[in-house]
């Protein structure tokens, strides 16, 4: 057996054990890069510690610092008080409202992991209380969450344009996070016009709302449980700093990661005494997880796995097919195993069709990050479990089941769509 297909099985048994067994894939990958890297094809320590990515690790730090401070002062709670008081009693834009809720934060830097557990309790409370279809609602939030998830500043939009800079494929972060959104908000049409939207448009309340929005404000919802240190102009330096940050990044082209790491440091300043929990909120788990599969594919990189699917997509012959291949693997495996790891690791085995002259590398990068994304409604996933410990009123084992059928054709037309528009119709920028 040659070494490339050595470390091709040794990296599908790695999101197989992560997706079976609680166990981070990110010590996996570095283990198994050590292990495969000089004991397998004799590299040199010196390599391993090359094949880190500093510079993804800088970036992942940096932005979930920052977020993490806004998580913590309280700037995500004045943010969804904000938008619930947007619905003005119409109860049929509830499902909207939390849509753009949990895309606005995912977008300005908030990772699914903490958007989910804020948005989930909230809008199934207000689902049972409306008779709102809690699939419409929890999916909502799902769609809202994966069409923020991909920009600048989320872990998402970190992982696969660093990568895409990595591995010098031209890209735009701007358009993956415009596509992404773009697609996010059709599937949303349809799932709201599936299950009883058009309704919803019909029906009033205004009180019930407006009472939730009050207690997230206030910090007295039993649901939100992030401690506000007061001030109202703290929240406002922080999202003024979200900006600065932006700012810089896109126009100045900083440094994302210093950038926001310099930022998060002035904030800081302004409040040391809680830094001690703001480092605890931050996700390690998922960093290691990145790093460490980043680490694995450079391990793979310097032994010549990357030239052999470079070799093999071209006994294909045809970039467009082998691209929908990519993106129901992607599905596949995402709706079992994480999303993040999942593009850390296929992006880069996917360079030779991104770097096809006849391909858009835009186009296709955005079908794998939907089709990696749109399964995350399973009720194996963290959103799908959520909504399960969440709803209300229903027979738990008829939802489930329900669910699994949702799901199941997320991956089998997710993917798909996803290819057929960014792919093979394209996209007219």
């Amino acid at each position: 057996m040659s070494l490339e297909i050595i470390t091709l099985i040794v990296l599908l048994s790695m999101f197989i054990i992560g997706s079976v067994i609680s166990v981070n894939m990110g010590v996996l990958g570095i283990v198994a890069a050590f292990i495969v890297g000089t004991y397998v094809s004799g590299l040199s320590i010196d390599d391993l510690y090359a094949a880190f990515p500093v510079d993804m690790f800088i970036l992942l730090a940096g932005v979930t610092y920052l977020f993490a401070i806004a998580l913590k002062n309280g700037t995500l709670d004045l943010i969804i008080s904000g938008g619930l008081k947007l619905v003005k009693g119409n109860v049929g834009l509830l499902p909207w409202v939390l849509f753009f809720l949990s895309a606005l934060l995912s977008a300005v830097g908030a990772s699914t992991v903490a958007v989910g557990p804020i948005l989930f309790p909230i809008a199934l409370r207000l689902a049972f209380q409306h008779k709102i279809n809690p699939i419409l609602m929890g999916t909502l939030i799902s769609t809202g969450m994966y069409a923020g998830s991909f920009s600048p500043l989320n872990i998402f939009g970190l992982v696969v344009n660093g990568i895409m800079e990595s591995e010098k494929i031209p890209h735009s972060p701007i358009m993956l996070f415009i596509n992404c959104f773009i697609f996010y908000v059709l599937i949303s049409v349809v799932v709201f016009l599936a299950f009883g939207g058009l309704r919803l448009l019909k029906h009033h309340n205004n009180r019930s709302v407006l009472e939730v929005a009050a207690a997230v404000e206030g910090g007295n919802s039993a649901v939100i449980k992030t401690n506000d240190h007061g001030a109202t102009w703290y929240k406002i330096a922080t999202l003024s700093g979200i900006g600065l940050l932006i700012t810089l990044a896109l126009a100045f082209k900083m440094n994302m990661g210093f950038g926001a790491l310099m930022i998060g440091l002035v904030l800081a300043l302004m409040a040391p005494k809680d830094q001690g929990d703001i480092i605890k909120q931050m996700p390690w788990g998922v960093m290691l997880m990145v790093c460490g599969i980043m680490t694995y594919v450079g391990v793979m990189e310097k032994v010549g796995t990357m030239e052999f699917m470079t070799n093999q997509i071209a006994a294909i012959g045809n970039p467009v097919m082998a691209s929908l291949m990519a993106s129901y693997v992607g599905g596949i495996v995402s709706a079992f195993a994480s999303t993040t790891g999942f593009l850390a690791a296929v992006i880069p085995l996917s360079a030779p069709i991104l770097q096809d002259p006849t391909m858009s590398s835009i186009g296709v990068v955005s079908a794998l990050a939907v089709a990696a994304s749109v399964v995350d409604i399973s009720p194996f996933s963290t959103n799908g479990a959520l909504i399960m410990a969440n709803v209300q009123g229903v027979n738990e084992r008829l939802f489930f089941r329900k669910l699994l059928m949702i799901a199941g054709l997320f991956i089998a037309l997710g993917p798909g769509l996803a290819w057929l528009i960014f792919v093979l119709i394209g996209t007219p920028w």
